[in-house]
């Protein structure tokens, strides 16, 4: 059992609606199991679904904790960029997802390294995400960088802290950047009302710091690359879109059909900067442009 304490700040809402937005993987659906059955609670009352929030209230929800099966290897071809005892930097095709999650129990990379790295990667992440140090979306491109042992894990996690792992990302935005250069410093969490999307917002978000500078300017578009100070989920695609310019082919947080072909963000995690967790050298990794992301440039031009 895991127990999660939720205040509430604005209030209104019906609480199976709130939990929802509320609690990480819990659908409207699993909230409304959980009241019924019980499990959330507002000092000694236990509510139902119907019940409105109030601002100051806490709930208490209290949830059962499954056990994770282990991912398990499979014989999936990596484009290995970099490999030695500690870690492997992996160029991940466009379409492939990081870890296991549900809708996606396997034909992942996390699936695929145990196979390539015959089950020698790191248990910190768990028995779902061996290895992975960080993640990019199932539709970006490019580098992850995953730990073979604990002790290059722990190295790279302090690294992705403290800022000194940095990535950089080559992405195709919409409209012409005016600014040669600039900094998008605007935190970032859940979406207020769609829990599948993140947002720029104060409520239940964290610091979110992208840097980006023009590569070059077309009639309708722009390329730019983005450096990653923070690592929020879908930072780049929200930071962007957030000053007016999201990244092409972003049904997500740009425009709602696909342009150019593009139903995808073109978005790809070009280099990767880091600390040798065993010699303390300095490694840096580029993966080029994928032909995808080349015909669009080629379209564009």
């Amino acid at each position: 059992m895991k127990t999660t304490r939720i205040d509430c700040e604005v209030g209104g809402e019906r609480l199976d609606v709130f939990l929802a937005e509320n609690l990480s993987d819990v659908t409207r659906s699993a909230a409304q199991k959980l009241l019924e059955a019980g499990r959330v609670t507002l000092g000694i009352e236990t509510l139902k679904k119907n019940h409105r929030t109030s601002p100051g209230d806490v709930y208490i929800v209290t949830q059962d904790c499954p056990s994770p099966s282990a991912a398990a290897p499979q014989e999936i071809p990596l484009e290995i960029m970099y490999e030695d005892s500690d870690v492997v930097v992996v160029n991940k095709p466009r379409g492939m997802v990081v870890h296991p999650a549900p809708g996606h129990p396997d034909g992942t990379l996390v699936n695929a390294l145990l196979n390539h790295c015959k089950g020698s990667l790191s248990g910190i992440g768990g028995v779902k995400r061996p290895g992975i140090v960080h993640r990019i979306d199932k539709d970006t491109s490019g580098l992850v960088i995953a730990a073979k042992n604990d002790r290059a894990h722990l190295s790279l996690a302090s690294q992705l802290s403290s800022r000194t792992l940095t990535r950089e990302y080559d992405a195709i935005v919409k409209g012409v950047v005016k600014s040669d250069s600039g900094t998008v410093n605007a935190p970032i969490g859940r979406h207020p009302t769609d829990r599948k999307r993140q947002a720029v917002t104060d409520k239940n978000s964290r610091p979110a710091i992208t840097h980006y500078e023009v590569a070059e300017r077309f009639d309708r578009y722009t390329l730019v690359i983005c450096r990653l100070e923070t690592g929020r989920t879908h930072q780049i695609r929200v930071h962007m879109a957030h000053i007016g310019h999201p990244v092409l082919g972003d049904l997500t947080y740009g425009v709602k059909k696909p342009e150019l072909g593009q139903s995808t963000q073109c978005l790809h995690a070009r280099k990767l900067r880091f600390i040798h967790p065993s010699t303390n050298e300095p490694i840096e990794i580029s993966a080029e442009l994928p032909q995808y992301f080349k015909d669009v440039l080629g379209k564009i031009k």
